[in-house]
C-alpha cells in the first residue's frame, strides 16, 4: 500500500514540475507549485504513519499547509498587482520587469 501512496507523490511531483518548467501563465505556475508541495505533504503523511509515538510527519506536512497558505496569499497578492500594472499575467509579456 505504501508503494501506491509514494508512487501518486512521484506523479504529482513531477506533473507540478513540468507545469512549473513549460507554462507561460503566472497562475498556472502557482498551481503547479500547489502541486509539488501537496506531493510532499503526501509523502510526510505515508511516511508519518510508522512514528505513531509522535506524528512528527502530520506535523510537518501541516506546517507545509501553513507556508503554503503564505505563499499563496502573497503571491495572488503579486499577480494582482502585476496584472492591474500590465493587463497581463504571461511571464513572456513581461519584459520591462528586467529593466
Amino acid at each position: 500500500m505504501i508503494t501506491l501512496y509514494v508512487s501518486l507523490s512521484a506523479f504529482l511531483f513531477s506533473i507540478g514540475t513540468l507545469i512549473v518548467l513549460t507554462k507561460k501563465n503566472i497562475i498556472v505556475i502557482l498551481m503547479g507549485i500547489e502541486l509539488i508541495l501537496n506531493a510532499a505533504n503526501l509523502n510526510l503523511i505515508v511516511f508519518g504513519q510508522f512514528d505513531k509515538e509522535y506524528l512528527r510527519g502530520h506535523v510537518f506536512a501541516l506546517f507545509i499547509m501553513v507556508v503554503a497558505t503564505a505563499e499563496v496569499s502573497v503571491a495572488l497578492a503579486i499577480i494582482w498587482l502585476v496584472y492591474k500594472y500590465f493587463n497581463t499575467t504571461n511571464i513572456d509579456e513581461l519584459k520591462t520587469l528586467k529593466e
